[in-house]
């Protein structure tokens, strides 16, 4: 499935999360995560030709991570560094120019937003890219975080929303009218 976004030089794809352990058969899926690899594929490959940036963001947690539940945290213990589960999607394709981006790697902090202590604001700003166009996993938890703290860092936004599934798909709804109220461009 592809989007009608036309990419250029000052534009980044980012493609939020897509890890084993959010998609089916994960410690944390997310319903439909295996089906978005075709489509990521797709535009990741449109996003280069066009001479975009495209960068994955991945959780990247060591073994203890605070928000694992044994620690007191909301979530089962996923996406351990160097484990299956952390890995890419094994049907995703990343080409070696494909930033690889990892967050909460620290054992006492939490991360969604693939900008959350990774200095991607700043390295996109040195490259010149003005606009962001986002996709992936999880739309309600780690997309959204990424989504809201793009605009705060002054790039134009878009989601690509046929490319992003949600824990919790009743939710989208209300996810779309926060992006619209945060001047967030929703494509379908």
């Amino acid at each position: 499935m592809t989007t009608q976004v036309e990419y250029g030089p000052h534009d980044a794809l980012l493609m939020v999360d897509m890890q084993n352990d959010f998609c089916e058969g994960g410690a944390l899926a997310v319903t439909g995560g295996n089906a978005l690899v075709p489509g990521i594929n797709v535009e990741c490959t449109r996003a280069l030709a066009a001479g975009a940036l495209v960068v994955a963001s991945r959780d990247w947690h060591p073994i203890d991570h605070v928000s694992f539940a044994h620690r007191g945290g909301p979530w089962p213990v996923h996406c351990v560094q160097d484990t299956h589960g952390a890995a890419f999607h094994p049907n995703l394709e990343l080409p070696d120019t494909v930033i690889r981006v990892s967050k909460a790697s620290a054992f006492d902090c939490d991360a969604y937003s693939a900008f959350d202590g990774t200095g991607l604001g700043g390295y996109l700003k040195e490259r010149g890219i003005q606009r962001v166009i986002v996709c992936g996993l999880a739309l309600d938890v780690c997309v959204r975080a990424t989504l809201l703290e793009a605009r705060r860092e002054g790039f134009t936004t878009l989601l690509l929303s046929s490319l992003s599934a949600a824990v919790d798909p009743s939710a989208q709804g209300e996810l779309h009218k926060e992006f619209a109220a945060a001047d967030i461009e929703v494509i379908a």
